[in-house]
């Protein structure tokens, strides 16, 4: 059996991890090719390029790579083709796998999208797109499968992976020990993006935070998760411009034990934000997109909904600060970040509302999608 895979940023390569693991439990003979990060290349995935190359966000800094990208998707669909199989499952990074899907599935191919757009924020017209291109959609949201239902699209909810991973209590004592950080005294966790373009938007403002507060309060320790080291380059420079002087521990990776070792986390809207979460750490989330893009999605009005960050779109309102393009300033950040320092209470609350965010997604959802995966297979392997 043989399983097309194409997956863009970390949290894909994750998903395509757990998937391929999951699929090797129940078919041990099975292959792997497409676009890879390092964890589905561990996992056992022939990488045919890097999921890096598919780490852009932001219509401004998308259309400065199209061609190449455009490219990267001929080549990948030639190859596929070539290749034939069973099943192709394109995980996340939309904008590049529906394409793909859409040509694969009009050949004879079978075909997943494993993570649905974010349809019910923006641009709800791509169900169409969506419907065209996927035999089958892997949801990890719940309110998310009826929107295809009654638009006749196959979806099933398969929960969310990281829940099932997280455990439901986090032990900060010991996420401080492993980090070498005191166990006394407040700890800012610092995530300022897993994609060059959010650390170009946030990287200045997030180090300017660090000052803000490493000034305004004493013994606040600070460590910052960086997803490469490129990114980590990134933000060294801004470190040194904004907050010269200040101690930050920076960390390759390891944004989980990061979370865990803090009392607050600072971070770019994203993935992160549901695993600060599950963590049940309280957080401050910023977004920031370049001008044309905002330009674009306020101009033809494609965002229909007022949150962003995932926490507060499970509850359906709002638990965590959200800060949003010219909002986000040094001190606007700071002062959102000491309000959860100062409200030892609201900590207390919001951590049972992730109590029950957490239950939600823990499904077990490598092996759910690994089974819907296998009930699409031509060759009708049974799990």
């Amino acid at each position: 059996m043989k399983i097309g895979l194409v997956a863009g940023e970390a949290s894909g390569d994750l998903l395509g991890a757990g998937l391929i693991r999951a699929i090797r439990e129940r078919v041990p003979a099975a292959r792997f090719a497409g676009i890879a990060g390092p964890g589905m290349i561990e996992a056992g995935c022939e990488a045919w390029a890097p999921s890096e190359r598919l780490s852009v966000m932001g219509l401004a800094e998308v259309l400065k790579v199209l061609p190449g990208l455009l490219r990267l998707r001929r080549e990948l669909a030639r190859r596929m083709l070539e290749w034939q199989p069973d099943v192709f499952v394109g995980i996340d990074a939309p904008d590049f796998t529906l394409g793909l899907e859409k040509r694969l599935r009009r050949r004879g191919l079978r075909t997943v999208h494993y993570v649905s757009p974010s349809i019910w924020a923006w641009r709800a017209g791509r169900i169409r797109k969506i419907g065209r291109a996927a035999d089958l959609v892997l949801c990890l949201l719940p309110f998310e499968p009826p929107l295809y239902e009654s638009a006749g699209i196959g979806a099933r909810f398969v929960g969310h992976p990281m829940a099932d991973r997280i455990p439901e209590r986090s032990d900060r004592a010991a996420a401080r020990r492993l980090l070498g950080l005191p166990s006394e005294g407040s700890v800012i966790a610092v995530l300022p993006g897993s994609r060059g373009s959010e650390l170009k938007y946030l990287a200045d403002d997030f180090a300017g935070a660090i000052a803000w507060l490493a000034a305004r309060r004493e013994g606040l320790r600070f460590v910052g998760a960086m997803a490469r080291p490129d990114l980590r380059a990134r933000f060294e420079a801004a470190l040194a411009e904004r907050a010269p002087g200040v101690e930050v521990t920076l960390l390759d990776g390891r944004a989980e034990e990061a979370m865990a070792a803090a009392d607050v986390v600072l971070l770019a809207s994203g993935t992160a934000t549901l695993q600060a979460a599950l963590i049940k750490r309280p957080m401050v989330v910023a977004y920031r997109v370049a001008g044309l893009t905002r330009w674009v999605f306020e101009t033809f009005r494609l965002i229909k909904l007022k949150r962003f960050a995932l926490p507060n779109l499970l509850a359906g309102r709002d638990l965590v600060p959200e800060i949003l393009q010219d909002a986000i300033t040094p001190a606007r950040l700071g002062e959102a970040v000491l309000t959860w320092l100062d409200e030892p209470a609201s900590c207390v609350a919001l951590a049972d509302e992730f109590d029950a965010i957490h239950r939600s997604l823990k499904c077990e959802a490598d092996a759910r999608a690994a089974e819907a995966v296998l009930s699409l297979n031509a060759r009708k392997v049974q799990p």
